[in-house]
């Protein structure tokens, strides 16, 4: 190996510096997305051995690519460290040293990991030891091969130290291909003919279009001027015909091989050593890529050269320096490498620019190729993340133009009209990439026929439709076809959860989610969405342990953190009150800007009778949403119930602002009007508010009479409790109260007095006079806010489906769960409480 100088590593380091230094500012494009933005086994949270277990983007080996699947350049780090170490196998006597070998079935290990043609490096080694390390040349190989196999001499010395290394070799890279297998569960990847159309083709094109692949190859790595992310589809139209001009160009490059193999396979020289080096690192490691033995998910793909391309420019300065040797081309040779290298670094250094984003990089492909409906595809997706959908929509239709059966281009054409609201024409969109799908065989397995991403068609159509609360049944008929092609298919189970869940088949829909958990147990979504069906199914002790479930998995689960809490709260159970607080205090470091949960804070600190933690989480909630209804009410209520009412009214002011229907609020400012500020106009003024919007409230009725009778005007207050009683014949307080006020007017009467006096009442009674006289004091409190919302989506389509708080009371100003012994316990409290009060009244009221 020759030994590199220090101004040589400068001047390497310089140049790769000066190409690639503008690169740094690109972001993440194309399969960085799902490789790791999207990867969960990158997450902290992720257990280390998940990398042992899935691919490079995180998926599962046994299921979606590991061609692909591992990072080339990280690969050929260990490929040339492996080599590289091999080559110290051999001591200057010629004899074995073992300790190299055995690093170098570990670094063989390594590269295979990060990519699976990291494994070629062991053919590679082969080449070496046997026309590098030993010396032999093919006449030689063959010949002595032949005197061995004569029984004309034993085997030499040189050939058994060659078979020992050898075997080593190859036992250690069958262990590995083992280990690769049991890994897959011996499934080979699946493959559409989208990915690579010449796989599914008949011979002879399948033959002819692979071998024509190989001059592709070739010529990228000697011209590199049109570069492409993707070379999937249309890209390279097959070679149907022998016909074919481009077999030519197959022939050309056969011929070029065979050439340099020859020469290099007959000569024991260092140029020929050199040369058969240099093609072992270009055919060898190119072999799993090359489609001739088994077909892969792509056409083209420049990664896979990164090994070759060490190859080929080994052969390239091997020309270089034959050619700089001879006088008369020495000139001209330095001018032509040192053009080939300006031109190579200005075009890496532009197509940086092109991997800025990912419309960038894929409008930069179009200029290559428009015949690849994925480009179209791609720069569609470039544009619906910018949420300019008309655009995208063109391309998408255009990627249906190139591939009219491209399922994937029609839903991503149904999807963008969806996004626009357009609703009929994404569906005839999603009924086209359907009609392209398999027609369903009853007991006929899908897996190695339908792309896993296709069957997202059958998901998207029934989401679309369910939105027709009359086409429900056809929604979940779609997911079950979807079920039945994959049934593995996991995201079938959790939206068929969500529509069974809306339909209110509670029992199925537990099902499902079950099924999905099957699946994957370690999805906190999915345990989140099951507690829901729980508190549906009033559950809701299975609820909390699924909602912790969740939890473990993700201690940050935002939507698991509210509702869990919010179902602790709920309980009446005083013992988990510090655990629900503790998430809710969980939740808004999640989420500080949702008011709901400093809102629910302040309910578990009223709760606790802690005021000044619940006036402070209240103001809070109020703070970040203005006029939030709840919120105001309850304050203001806390205030009252702190014998603090005049505080209460601005609350109250703000609430009735926003809310002038709030019955409860008017209720509240009437009795505190009434009771406190002595303005017997403005509790009327309530009251009769009220009764405009709800002529059949009877509390409202009842307390606009006991202002008639603050006033003195008895006629008016008979008459009005006459009203009541019709309206609420059952309620015995406003019969009481009724007859006590007939008897005051027959007394009154009977002494001469008169029935109406315009004065107010003075001081006379005013201890106790409250216009809440109805018995229902209890329903004053409103409850809790309602849950954040339904059911979780899959990583890569959830958070867009929860709702925001339901921020108004409950029908009867009640919790919204079933209640609590405690809070029976303290309805039956605030009932004395009331009865006192009507007591106090019916004295006033009998009084003079």
């Amino acid at each position: 190996m020759a030994v590199v100088s220090w101004k040589e590593i400068l001047l390497l380091t310089g140049l790769v510096v000066g190409c690639y230094w503008n690169s740094v500012s690109c972001g993440f494009v194309f399969d960085d997305v799902s490789a790791i933005l999207d990867n969960k086994d990158l997450r902290p949270s992720t257990p280390l051995r998940n990398l042992f277990r899935n691919d490079f983007w995180g998926t599962p080996m046994s299921e979606v690519t590991g061609v692909v699947g591992r990072a080339e350049l990280l690969s050929s780090i260990f490929l040339l460290a492996a080599f590289l170490a091999y080559t110290k196998s051999t001591s200057a006597d010629h004899s074995i040293v073992w300790a190299p070998i055995a690093l170098t079935v570990v670094l063989v290990a390594a590269a295979t990991l990060c990519k699976e043609q990291g494994v070629t490096v062991i053919g590679i080694c082969c080449v070496h030891e046997v026309f590098v390390a030993q010396g032999f040349t093919l006449p030689v190989l063959l010949n002595t091969l032949r005197q061995v196999l004569q029984g004309k001499d034993g085997f030499p010395y040189a050939v058994l130290q060659t078979l020992l290394k050898l075997i080593v070799l190859i036992i250690s890279t069958l262990l590995l291909v083992i280990v690769r297998v049991q890994v897959i569960q011996s499934q080979l990847p699946v493959f559409t003919r989208f990915d690579n159309p010449a796989a599914v083709s008949p011979t002879p094109t399948r033959q002819l279009t692979f071998n024509y692949l190989l001059p592709v190859n070739a010529w990228l790595l000697l011209n590199p001027s049109e570069l492409c992310c993707d070379w999937t589809m249309g890209t390279i139209p097959l070679v149907e015909s022998p016909l074919d001009l481009r077999n030519l160009a197959t022939l050309v490059f056969y011929a070029s091989l065979g050439l340099l193999a020859f020469h290099s396979l007959r000569y024991r020289h260092s140029s020929a050593r050199t040369v058969i080096m240099a093609l072992s690192l270009i055919v060898l490691p190119f072999i799993p890529a090359s489609n001739l033995f088994f077909p892969v998910g792509f056409v083209v793909a420049e990664r896979v050269l990164y090994v070759p391309s060490m190859g080929f420019c080994v052969l390239v300065a091997h020309g270089f320096r034959i050619i700089s040797q001879k006088g008369h081309l020495k000139k001209i040779s330095w001018l032509v490498i040192g053009v080939l290298l300006a031109t190579h670094a200005v075009k890496t250094f532009r197509r940086n620019w092109d991997w800025e984003s990912e419309y960038t990089l894929f409008t930069s492909a179009l200029k290559v190729n428009k015949n690849n409906a994925k480009l179209w595809n791609n720069v569609g997706h470039a544009l619906e993340n910018q949420n300019d959908y008309l655009k995208a929509l063109q391309y998408f239709l255009q990627a249906t133009r190139v591939q009219p059966d491209d399922i994937g281009a029609h839903m991503n054409v149904g999807r963008t009209y969806k996004n626009l609201n357009k609703s009929r024409e994404a569906e005839d969109a999603y009924l086209v990439a359907k009609s392209l799908m398999p027609q369903i065989i009853p007991g006929k397995k899908y897996a190695t026929r339908v792309a896993p991403n296709h069957l997202n068609v059958y998901i998207n159509l029934a989401n679309l439709i369910r939105a027709n609360e009359s086409r429900l049944e056809e929604a979940d008929q779609l997911y079950r076809q979807a079920i039945s092609m994959r049934p593995d298919f996991k995201q079938a189970y959790i939206s068929r959860g969500e529509l069974l869940l809306k339909m209110n088949k509670l029992s199925e829909a537990r099902d499902a989610y079950l099924r999905a958990l099957e699946l994957d147990r370690t999805n906190a979504d999915l345990w989140y969405n099951l507690a829901i069906v729980n508190i549906e199914m009033k559950d809701p002790p299975e609820a909390l342990k699924n909602f912790n479930h969740a939890l473990e998995l993700n201690p940050r689960h935002k939507l698991a953190l509210f509702n869990s809490a919010l179902l602790m709260q709920e309980s009446g159970e005083q013992k988990f009150w510090p655990e629900a607080n503790r998430r809710f205090l969980a939740y808004v470091e999640e989420e500080p800007e949702d008011a709901n949960g400093y809102f629910n804070l302040g309910m578990l600190a009223m709760d606790a009778d802690e005021n000044a933690a619940a006036e402070r989480w209240m103001r809070k909630a109020i703070g970040l949403q203005a006029g939030f209804r709840s919120a105001l009410f309850n304050l203001a209520l806390l205030y009252s119930q702190s014998k603090r009412e005049v505080d209460a009214l601005p609350a109250l002011d703000e609430l009735l602002r926003h809310h002038p229907e709030h019955i409860k609020g008017l209720i509240l400012k009437g009795d505190i009007l009434m009771n406190h500020k002595k303005d017997t106009r403005g509790a009327k003024s309530c009251f009769e508010r009220i009764l405009i919007m709800d002529p059949a409230n009877v509390q409202g009725k009842h307390n606009l009479c006991v202002v008639y009778f603050e006033e003195r005007d008895l006629p008016r207050a008979a008459a009005c409790l006459e009203e009541t009683l019709a309206m609420a014949p059952h309620e015995e307080y406003v019969r009481r109260h009724l007859s006590i006020v007939r008897n005051k007017m027959a007394a009154m009467s009977a002494a001469g007095q008169p029935l109406t006096s315009p004065e107010r009442v003075g001081e006379e009674g005013e201890e106790g006079r409250g216009a809440d006289a109805s018995g229902h004091e209890e329903n004053e409190r409103k409850s809790s806010a309602e849950s954040l919302g339904g059911v979780a989506a899959d990583q890569s389509e959830a958070a867009d489906q929860s709702e925001a708080a339901d921020q108004s009371e409950s029908p009867d100003g009640g919790r919204a769960t079933g209640k609590s012994t405690e809070e029976i316990k303290d309805i039956e409290k605030k009932r004395a409480a009331a009865l006192k009060r009507l007591e106090e009244i019916e004295r006033i009221l009998s009084g003079d």
